[in-house]
């Protein structure tokens, strides 16, 4: 068979939750599946990194997908060429965008549909495109493949599908992110606080992610307790950050609040490891894999009780209601205050990860795929 893969999130130093997600389950399944064929298709000039085995054959299919116009030009005209010039069985999509105009098989993983219930969270174009074409391609799919039951369900519902079309495919755990030395710690703390400790938050900065909220709940937790303690805050910007703008220019502790921009893998793994907890407490996640990667750190967390993250934190995690800014300052006194606590997080964050491995989410893409290339009109 030929799969033919939307690869155009692999791009090198530059990998989000999504193309993670690309790498970790294709790396294995093209090496494991040496019979069938692979097109991976690219929109800008690739890595070789990302060419993972001998039956992956690489394709640039120009122009750079960077705007909802040329996301339309892409898949609509672009992809079903591609599509049809190699004869492929079928086309898989990490990031869920498919092509209305092939009658080729296709399989989307959707992660998440956050778009259909905060719409402004996004720039207007980008919602709108979303908003219109995704219920489309949740439709066209032969399959989909999603990261949670609680995006099985939200998909099925929202889009008014059945369930039975939907796999569910967790995401795995970075197994770099492990427990670092207290000699690392120290290095660590100089380099990223000041030597101090620290809670951390790791993710974009983006309206969904609540760091307004963080912000507040940080600046509440200082004011309410004696000490030093600094925020972390590592990640890109993205869009619509005036508000953590604003939040940030009025804290009463802006000058102990860090903002490292995108990371390494290796100053991530260790800015993790050093970190007092992970406090997590977006508005809307499909999975919420920080949480996932801080227990595989050996440091505790602190996630919202909404959405996907209950399902994925279970009970190794300390839940605050992410529009309730005392739940997360009070979920940060306790954690700060209660090394007891501290310590029974961190030893059910290691059990509680074990649930995750991109092994397993490898294999049940596959499955998904094989039910996807068997199913017939």
């Amino acid at each position: 068979m030929i799969i033919a893969v939307n690869t155009r999130l692999l791009i090198k130093g530059r990998l989000e939750g999504i193309g993670w997600f690309t790498l970790e389950t294709l790396s294995r399944i093209t090496r494991n599946h040496p019979e069938h064929q692979f097109l991976f298709i690219f929109d800008r000039p690739y890595s070789e990194e990302f060419i993972f085995s001998d039956n992956v054959t690489p394709i640039v299919l120009s122009p750079p997908t960077r705007h909802p116009f040329l996301w339309y030009l892409w898949f609509e005209f672009q992809i079903p060429r591609i599509l049809k010039k190699y004869k492929a069985n079928l086309f898989f999509s990490p990031d869920g965008y498919l092509s209305l105009s092939t009658k080729v098989k296709q399989l989307a993983a959707i992660h998440d549909i956050n778009f259909a219930h905060r719409p402004k969270d996004l720039p207007w174009l980008t919602s709108k495109y979303y908003n219109y074409f995704f219920p489309r391609f949740a439709r066209k799919a032969r399959r989909i493949v999603t990261v949670s039951f609680f995006s099985k369900e939200d998909i099925a519902r929202t889009y008014k599908i059945d369930q039975e079309k939907i796999d569910v495919v967790y995401n795995g755990v970075n197994t770099q992110y492990t427990p670092i030395s207290e000699e690392e710690k120290i290095r660590a703390k100089e380099r990223f606080s000041g030597g101090k400790d620290y809670f951390l938050f790791v993710g974009s900065l983006h309206p969904r992610k609540n760091i307004c909220g963080l912000l507040r709940a940080y600046d509440a937790f200082r004011t309410s307790i004696e000490s030093e303690v600094k925020l972390v805050i590592a990640g890109e910007t993205m869009f619509k950050t005036e508000e953590i703008d604003r939040t940030y220019e009025g804290m009463r502790y802006k000058n102990d609040v860090i903002f490292t921009g995108r990371l390494s893998n290796e100053d991530l793994h260790q800015v993790l490891g050093a970190a007092l907890a992970m406090v997590f407490v977006p508005f809307f996640e499909g999975f919420g894999i920080p949480v996932i990667e801080a227990m595989n750190a050996g440091i505790p967390v602190i996630c919202s009780n909404t959405t996907s993250l209950p399902e994925v934190g279970g009970t190794a995690v300390l839940y605050a209601d992410p529009f309730v800014m005392s739940q997360i300052k009070d979920a940060m006194i306790r954690i700060y205050t209660d090394e007891e606590v501290r310590k029974t997080l961190i030893e059910k964050g290691f059990r509680q990860k074990q649930k995750f491995s991109w092994d397993r989410s490898a294999e049940r893409l596959w499955g998904s795929v094989q039910i996807a290339l068997n199913t017939s009109d």
